[in-house]
């Protein structure tokens, strides 16, 4: 089988790979999604008794009879948001205790319970009312919440009997669900939130009727009616985000109507909802995180789930944008805020992670995220200083006051980590340069024993058909960029000079150079063609510092461009063997506006581009990632500084535009004007629309030939460089 049909068939190789574990409290089981093998894209729900190290398939969605295709709509657009390209059960949420879970196929709602044996645990589907949207168990495992028509109902496990909390007050209204913006931009991905004992429920009340509204249509399907979706662009109005509170009495209590409960904030100063939940010091308080349209404010306010009224915990500000950071806001066993927050003393100002007032962990650790924090203990994910490649975990003893890292027996070194904890279990996961393999296993006990028993949770994944990824990396220029360098297998030193693919992604909040061999796949098959393909992550990418990604403050396109031109020369002078009269350029999505924009602007250094789904005028774009970076479209010439269409006549190279006719993030809008705009400079340009096709190609064989088409255009444009007209020549 050819690589480019497994990695479609694979999912990119991601089908059979464990996925989205909980733990139970006393840390001794594991619940997590896997298909049954490589190919199957029909996740399973899975638990793991780590003292037997049995492993038992708890929900099979081809054991249960529902049409998995037969999505509503909310369900496919919160897939898109989430990049789910599989099938099956996606999502699942579970109770405290981890003896039940709650889960949808095909808009119907099931429950399954997670502590007995094969013979009495099958899934039972609950009557709900169809079709249900994003489901979430009650702590105490009683009761599921859930959203069907834009209302928010609940329903009793036992009983079935079915409660409608809220109804949609105007045609626009929905509650219970994450809106666009924040599913989209601020990962977000939920709007329902249970309070720790069961007794309310914490929902958002979305109201988008001042959103602009866009059609997407097909013409691949001309009898399919378009497609209305609110987008709130750059400039325009945002959905109208509102927290409400809902108490919710035991199951089996009459059920009498009530009124929502407004949770109460300066939401005209603060009109972004990053984040909302609960703590349970003392009793049950609401928590929850907004930030300002500029997003040079963000607050988190604690909330009185009684009366709605919220007090300020703690304010960030920053004169240029304050990033969402994921885990946070999240509290110790004693009630103090954790929470990674810019550093305010010292001329170099990074993100720290605090306790309270106090900064804890240590001052050469890029921090990414908190992952979880299990009583005075914080696991967390951090880089250490001077290397962006390597992603690792980090458990902060709170009383101790100290880190050590947590990673898999045995395996040390460079790599990307990732992992859950409770109960003192953490659950890793580690992919290396040294294989293309993710490897998982459950570490018991990591909180007193020097050497925690591990229990390994396989991957069922394929192994790629196809040479080891051949990856060099450093840091390249003055500027130190991060770069790869990927080589064929077959390639020596004596041989010819080989054509270059620079193949970034290249923007704010991606990486492409990691030490992750799983990362290179694609890269290297481009090699294995006859390429030598350079990756890199210029200013804006996560992963060194501060200054690095605010270095794209007001321009999304100078600093980008420079660093990839920068990190190609720094190559060919360091390893040599690269024909610089040959390069080409791919990208996707940030990466497809790269690689337009280089062909555009530097056509002395890039002969050919392949951009999918380019952002070509970020007029287009959405209002949180646009207007963090390039303000409102009315302030200044960020805007047509950064966007392409204004470049069009300057086009001499090849150019190949390939988009989604049913792309809702990026839409198709982006390419047709930047194609319009080359027609009317007489430029000639490749445009490949792809006929039901969103942001992410997932369609086996769309996926499979956009990997055989671009490489034949980058073949046949490098080939007839010569003949290309040169720069400054376009008559």
């Amino acid at each position: 089988m050819s690589f480019p049909r497994q990695q479609a068939r694979t999912r990119r190789f991601t089908l059979g790979v464990p996925r989205a574990f909980r733990i139970s409290p006393d840390g001794r089981r594991v619940a997590f999604l896997r298909g049954r093998h490589g190919t199957d894209p029909a996740a399973c729900l899975w638990t793991l008794d780590l003292g037997s190290e049995h492993e038992r398939v708890v929900a099979d969605p081809r054991s249960i009879s529902a049409d998995d295709e037969d999505l509503p709509a909310e369900e496919r657009a919160r897939r898109e948001r989430l990049r789910e390209s599989g099938s099956g059960i996606v999502s699942y949420t579970v109770d405290h205790s981890l003896t039940r879970a709650s889960f949808t196929l095909s808009g119907r709602l099931y429950c399954v319970d997670l502590d007995g044996t094969d013979e009495d645990s099958a899934p039972r589907e609950l009557p709900a009312a169809h079709p249900v949207v994003d489901p979430v168990i009650c702590p105490l495992g009683r009761t599921v919440a859930y959203v069907s028509g834009g209302a928010l109902h609940t329903i009793d496990v036992e009983s079935g009997r079915d409660r409608v909390l809220a109804e949609p007050d105007g045609e626009n209204v929905t509650w219970g669900l994450a809106e666009f913006i924040a599913a989209e931009e601020m990962s977000r991905f939920r709007g329902m939130w249970w309070a720790p004992d069961g007794s309310a429920l914490l929902a958002t009340r979305v109201d988008d009727s001042a959103v602009t509204r866009w059609t997407i249509s097909d013409p691949g399907t001309p009898e399919a009616a378009p497609r209305t979706m609110a987008y709130p662009a750059a400039g325009t109005a945002n959905a109208d985000v509102r927290l409400a509170v809902f108490p919710v009495p035991p199951a089996g209590e009459p059920h009498d109507p009530v009124e929502p409960r407004w949770v109460e904030w300066d939401r005209a100063t603060l009109p972004y909802l990053a984040r909302a939940g609960w703590t349970n010091h003392g009793s049950p308080t609401i928590v929850f995180s907004a930030q300002s349209r500029d997003q040079r404010t963000l607050t988190v306010f604690r909330a009185d789930p009684a009366t709605g009224r919220s007090t300020e915990l703690r304010t960030d500000t920053d004169e240029v944008w304050v990033e969402i950071m994921s885990g946070v806001p999240a509290f110790t066993a004693r009630g103090e805020l954790v929470w990674i927050g810019p550093d305010e003393t010292g001329a170099a100002r990074e993100r720290r992670l605090f306790v309270g007032d106090r900064e804890v962990a240590p001052r050469d650790h890029y921090i990414r995220s908190v992952v979880d924090v299990d009583g005075e203990y914080i696991l967390y994910s951090a880089s250490p200083d001077g290397a962006p490649a390597t992603v690792a975990l980090w458990l902060l003893d709170l009383k101790a006051g100290s880190s050590t890292p947590v990673g898999l027996p045995g395996m040390t070194g460079e790599g990307v980590h990732s992992g859950r904890m409770r109960g003192g279990t953490v659950v890793v996961q580690r992919r290396d340069l040294a294989s293309t393999a993710v490897r998982t296993a459950a570490l018991r006990d990591v909180t007193t024993a020097e050497q925690p028993p591990a229990t390994g949770i396989a991957s069922l994944a394929e192994k790629p058909e196809l040479p080891a990824p051949r990856v060099r990396m450093w840091h390249a220029g003055e500027r130190g960029i991060p770069t790869a360098l990927v080589l064929p297998s077959w390639y020596k030193p004596s041989s010819e000079p080989l054509p270059v693919l620079v193949d970034p992604y290249g923007g704010p909040h991606a990486q492409r150079v990691l030490a992750a061999g799983s990362g290179y796949l694609t890269s290297q098959w481009f090699a294995e063609q006859g390429f030598a393909v350079l990756i890199a992550d210029g200013r804006g990418t996560p992963g060194v510092g501060l200054r690095w990604e605010h270095a794209v403050n007001g321009d999304l396109a100078t600093p980008v461009l420079d660093d990839q031109v920068s990190a190609l020369h720094d190559a060919a002078e360091r390893f040599g063997g690269l024909d610089l009269t040959r390069v080409g350029i791919r990208g996707w999505s940030f990466g497809g506006y790269l690689a337009a924009l280089a062909v555009l602007r530097r056509p002395d250094v890039f002969h050919a581009a392949v951009a999918g789904a380019p952002v070509t005028d970020w007029r287009l774009y959405d209002t949180h990632y646009t207007e963090r970076y390039l303000g409102l479209p009315d302030t200044g010439d960020s805007y047509e500084r950064s966007s392409l269409l204004a470049d069009a006549p300057e086009l001499c190279r090849p150019l190949m535009l390939i988009h989604g006719l049913a792309d809702d993030n990026v839409v198709f809008a982006h390419s047709q004007r930047l194609s319009t705009a080359l027609l009317a400079a007489g430029r000639p340009h490749t445009v490949l629309p792809l006929s039901g096709i969103t942001h992410m190609p997932s369609e086996e064989t769309t996926a499979e030939n956009l990997l055989l088409l671009q490489i034949e255009f980058l073949r046949d444009s490098l080939r007839r460089d010569s003949d290309v007209r040169e720069p400054g020549h376009p008559e």
